[in-house]
């Protein structure tokens, strides 16, 4: 996808290579674990190791199947990370023994409850970038500025299309019920990347319109976007550079309910205070769409298929944002966190205004 970037700062140039020395992810965990229940919870350190292989490796052990093992989310394999995951507390035992050369038990704990995929706050990183000009390092110290002070779009990463970049292809052909395909979680692998694709087409789209709001005056808007005047000025008011549309659907951040936009300028700084932010829609069955003008828009992007939908934040504000830069080894280290579900490539692709792959 040719994506538009939400900041107007020339690209950037630096080097990345994912390994564990310059990718740290740390797990944000949900809540606090209580310390009693019939669920033990390890917390591990696992370092060029996917969260599957870690999976697998404590299954061996412990002659259990991976059902058994609860988890948050997936860790990427070429990375140092550290993540939460629950098992029975009856093999509490059986781990004391457990040895792996890349695996490290940091600490144990006990829950009521079984850890479940989605059950995260969010993710910490630490990247580091290599190759970085003094003149870039100051550039990207100003774009960090920009995204601490607006946030950034929530674009689906490359990961989320496969290893060619193309599984939203067949998604849309199983999605539409034009192909089959029997394996439920290869199926809804495949589905979930089209509604994906779809998804930042129309997060592309919306970005596109708030530049030319930015840039263009109130008459050769009402043509170029077929949108009333009184809409226009409306956009061209709000503070925030991604500019809410009437009836975009809003959600208190970082969770919350989901609320119609009704235009006014009450609400659109809100979002500019990050209490509330845009949703785009995953479309699919018992979504809730858009109205009005925010509607017009995301109904090119809104298909009939045969799965579920629902609403992503379209828009996220990343925290806890440092920048260093070594400038004896052109080096730039960044630290942030990132809500779950939210991708460490989109954050350093604004910044560099072309395509991350992080398993390069």
């Amino acid at each position: 996808m040719d994506r538009l970037y939400a900041f107007s700062h020339a690209p950037i140039s630096f080097h990345f290579r994912q390994n564990a020395a310059d990718f740290v992810v740390e797990e944000i965990p949900l809540y606090e674990f209580s310390g009693e229940g019939e669920h033990l919870v390890l917390h591990i350190r696992k370092k060029n190791l996917s969260t599957f292989e870690l999976i697998d490796a404590i299954t061996r052990h412990l002659g259990i199947k991976n059902k058994e093992i609860g988890y948050a989310g997936l860790k990427d394999k070429h990375a140092l990370t550290y993540q939460y995951i629950s098992l029975h507390r009856k093999y509490e035992e059986q781990m004391k023994r457990f040895s792996h050369p890349n695996v490290k038990i940091l600490s144990a704990t006990y829950h009521n409850n079984k850890i479940r995929m989605g059950h995260l706050k969010g993710n910490r990183f630490f990247i580091r970038v290599k190759k970085v000009m003094p003149s870039d390092a100051v550039k990207i110290f100003e774009v960090l500025k920009m995204i601490e002070r607006y946030g950034m779009p929530n674009f689906f990463g490359y990961q989320r299309f496969g290893n060619s970049g193309d599984n939203h292809v067949l998604g849309e052909k199983i999605a539409k019920g034009e192909k089959k395909e029997r394996n439920p979680k290869v199926r809804r692998l495949l589905v979930n990347a089209y509604q994906s694709h779809l998804f930042n087409l129309w997060l592309s789209k919306r970005v596109e319109i708030s530049k030319l709001v930015s840039e263009f005056s109130v008459n050769e808007l009402e043509s170029l976007l077929n949108l009333p005047a009184n809409e226009i000025k409306k956009m061209k008011a709000q503070e925030h550079i991604f500019k809410l549309l009437s009836g975009d659907i809003m959600q208190h951040y970082p969770y919350g309910r989901l609320f119609e936009y009704d235009g006014e300028e009450s609400e659109a700084s809100r979002f500019m205070q990050k209490d509330v932010a845009v949703t785009g829609l995953l479309c699919g069955k018992r979504a809730k769409v858009a109205v009005e003008y925010a509607r017009e828009i995301e109904k090119s992007f809104d298909e009939k298929i045969l799965a579920d939908g629902t609403r992503r934040y379209a828009w996220v504000f990343p925290e806890e944002i440092e920048g260093r830069y070594k400038e004896e080894d052109a080096w730039f280290e960044f630290k942030f966190s990132l809500p779950k579900g939210s991708y460490a490539t989109v954050f350093l692709e604004e910044i560099a205004k072309k395509e991350i792959r992080l398993d390069e």
